[in-house]
């Protein structure tokens, strides 16, 4: 249980970690960051030079929803970044934001990447895609569907079904077909499994590499961190190819970065000026490039070796729709043993 002397607690802290109290904050504003902070900060430095706004940061790997939901009404959190739709449902679902009245936002960000009640809106995103060896998949176009095709027996590669990134894709499968032809599929793919899930994403291209599966299931941004960013991971990269599948009469499932205004936000005002400056073309720009992301903004160039992967054609279904079918994947994942 929650108490009012906890919550007091870790705010106080919280509020030590930033250096200043909430209270004192004028030119600043407050970011909990599921980001690695190297990989965020040169947005904050860019939104600090044009703005004159500090931004003080705390990087976590989970639980910042419930941190903020603990520190309550005296949490000095103005901003939380999120990495996946799962994790943009979790800070919802914790009644830790508040909706974000922006034209900005709504503007330059498309519908299907927002919230309908503005709790949220995407930044950046990426896309769940195939690792094909080179050698062995002459293909370049596969379907989500055809990957419970026999033809792939004892050839995929994937990490745990219930991790959030397959949590997203699966939970898309059932937007898009129903839970029962969801069920059917899933049994598919996983009689089609090389071996155990295991691994991230980074390890299903290694061992597409080592020949114990031919396609592994990752997101687009590993596969350009492996080829340049990482001298000893750089061979997976280079025995395999990305494909960009596609649902049946549809289009590749993209999953979002996204950005949320804190409940209880003591720099609102600030707050908005960054999740509006992030919706910008330098903002756009940079995410896309230093985080191998695809930006959300329309006309927005991707780096390069992320256009190399060809055209992204995403699935118009909103993100909204499927959060809300993260549940029944995760129940599916389960009920068809997908991981044992």
């Amino acid at each position: 249980m929650i108490t009012s002397r906890t919550a007091a607690l870790a705010a106080v802290v919280a509020a030590t970690a930033f250096g200043t109290c909430a209270s004192q904050a004028s030119e600043q504003v407050n970011v909990y960051t599921y980001r690695e902070t190297k990989l965020v900060q040169p947005l904050f430095d860019a939104f600090s030079k044009d703005t004159g706004i500090t931004v003080n940061v705390i990087s976590a790997s989970s639980g910042l929803e419930q941190r903020i939901k603990t520190e309550g009404a005296n949490s000095p959190a103005d901003v939380l970044l999120t990495v996946d739709l799962g994790r943009i449902d979790d800070a919802v679902q914790a009644g830790v934001t508040q909706p974000i009245k922006s034209e900005v936002i709504e503007k330059n960000v498309p519908a299907q990447y927002r919230d309908p009640d503005g709790h949220w809106a995407g930044i950046s995103m990426r896309a769940r895609v195939i690792y094909a060896s080179k050698e062995r998949v002459k293909q370049d176009a596969i379907t989500y569907e055809e990957l419970a095709d026999p033809k792939w027996k004892g050839k995929i590669c994937i990490r745990s079904g219930q991790h959030i990134y397959n949590n997203g894709l699966f939970a898309a499968y059932i937007t898009k077909h129903g839970e029962a032809k969801a069920e059917e599929w899933l049994r598919g793919v996983k009689a089609n499994l090389a071996q155990k899930p295991s691994g991230g994403d980074r390890e299903q291209a290694r061992d597409v590499a080592a020949g114990k599966c031919d396609i592994g299931i990752g997101n687009t941004y590993y596969w350009a961190l492996m080829m340049n960013g990482d001298p000893d991971k750089k061979p997976w990269a280079e025995a395999t190819k990305v494909i960009l599948p596609t649902f049946a009469g549809g289009g590749t499932h993209v999953n979002l970065s996204g950005v949320l205004l804190a409940k209880h936000a003591p720099n609102k005002a600030n707050a908005v000026k960054l999740i509006d400056w992030l919706a910008g073309e330098q903002a756009q720009t940079i995410y896309a490039d230093t985080n191998y992301e695809y930006p959300v903004r329309t006309g927005i160039a991707v780096n390069p070796t992320i256009a190399g992967y060809g055209k992204l054609n995403a699935d118009p279904m909103p993100i909204a729709k499927i959060a809300a079918n993260r549940k029944a994947a995760s129940t599916l994942v389960d009920k068809v043993g997908f991981d044992n």
